[in-house]
């Protein structure tokens, strides 16, 4: 095992704090390992001296291995950050949870998804229509992401299930303490057939301050984010608020200016926060542009320079060969040697005319 993995297994056995995770990592930067951390003194800073000394007097290689074992007996997947199965909408954000404890497909953390999340008491217009949201974005494939709470988390998690969807849910306590307890049958058909995810330990209690601080990994395993039904005062705020700090493309559905379930949607529809959304094609053709810029993204960070080169030229719509050529700065013979690379990697396409696409 890799020394900064090995660190962050180890220091996941106690519950410590989301921040004094992250001093510590900030503190660690560039030597992440159990040396590091037992003979840095700025350590003393953030855990105290005392809970340093006790922590360092229940290291053992053995007892990490067997707290592993332990997992595993239970079904439950430790992926750290510095793992490959670990995902990358998390990795780069503030705050980024440094482990994860999974129930389920862990495949699941890397696939196309939104989020949908809204108030606990919906009315029946807010139960109606996360139904038929739910289920026509789990029939298209998209993995729906919500909290396993009551109200619009639970149908977002049920209506997919339904369909034969794929769903996350992320957990505001350890899987030994399922809240609310009338969700554990839930959460168990969705380890079952989804995945459960949670940073606290197993046996950690749900706290008025998990739920606020598991939305930000809602907002942050989402590719988009869907509000179906909330009050201005309603705890989807924070994971509103973060999916905005995030840059991700929210959707609100509109209500009855006459509902106070309603006002939170209305709200950033009328400001602007929020695309207006009456049916599930509206996500599904602006979720094709996030799925295609961030495709993009991803293929260009493996090509050379000339290769993104031609990629930037036709991000606007097809271009003529010609046009491509002049504006390339190379010769003619290695942007058609560049072309073809592009081509047979099924990046671009050629089209009749002599014009070129992106695919």
């Amino acid at each position: 095992m890799k020394e900064e993995k090995k660190l962050l297994v180890f220091l996941s056995m106690f519950d410590l704090t989301i921040a004094k995770l992250e001093q510590i990592r900030n503190i660690l930067a560039s030597s992440f390992s159990i040396n590091s951390f037992f003979e840095s003194k700025q350590i003393e800073d953030v855990l105290t001296k005392d809970k340093l000394d006790k922590i360092k007097a229940l290291y053992d290689e053995k007892r990490i291995e067997n707290y592993l074992n332990n997992l595993k007996n239970e079904d439950i997947s430790l992926i750290t950050i510095f793992d490959e199965d670990y995902p990358d909408k998390l990795k780069d954000l503030p705050e980024a949870p440094l482990f994860l404890f999974c129930k389920g497909d862990i495949s699941l953390l890397k696939k196309p998804s939104i989020g949908i999340v809204g108030t606990r008491k919906p009315s029946n217009y807010g139960r109606v229509i996360t139904d038929r949201f739910a289920r026509s974005l789990a029939k298209e494939g998209i993995v729906i992401v919500s909290g396993l709470a009551y109200g619009i988390d639970s149908i977002a998690h049920r209506k997919c299930l339904e369909v034969g969807g794929k769903t996350i849910a992320v957990l505001g306590s350890g899987f030994d303490e399922i809240y609310p307890a009338e969700h554990i049958s839930l959460a168990e058909e969705i380890a079952k057939k989804g995945l459960l995810i949670s940073e606290y330990l197993p046996n950690k209690k749900a706290t008025k301050f998990s739920f606020p601080q598991r939305n930000r990994i809602i907002a942050g395993l989402s590719d988009g984010l869907l509000i179906t039904e909330a009050g201005i005062k309603s705890g989807t705020l924070h994971t509103r608020d973060y999916a905005l700090d995030y840059g991700k493309n929210l959707y609100a559905i509109p209500g009855s200016i006459e509902s106070n379930l309603s006002e939170l949607t209305n709200e950033m529809i009328k400001t602007g926060q929020a695309m207006c959304v009456t049916c599930c094609d509206d996500i599904l053709k602006d979720y094709n542009k996030i799925i295609s810029k961030n495709g993009i993204k991803n293929i260009a960070e493996q090509l050379s320079f000339e290769e993104q080169n031609i990629i930037s030229l036709l991000q606007d719509g097809m271009k003529e060969i010609d046009f491509l050529a002049k504006n390339c700065n190379m010769s003619i013979n290695n942007f058609n040697s560049y072309l073809t690379t592009l081509e047979i990697r099924g990046i671009i396409s050629r089209l009749p005319g002599g014009f070129v696409i992106l695919n």
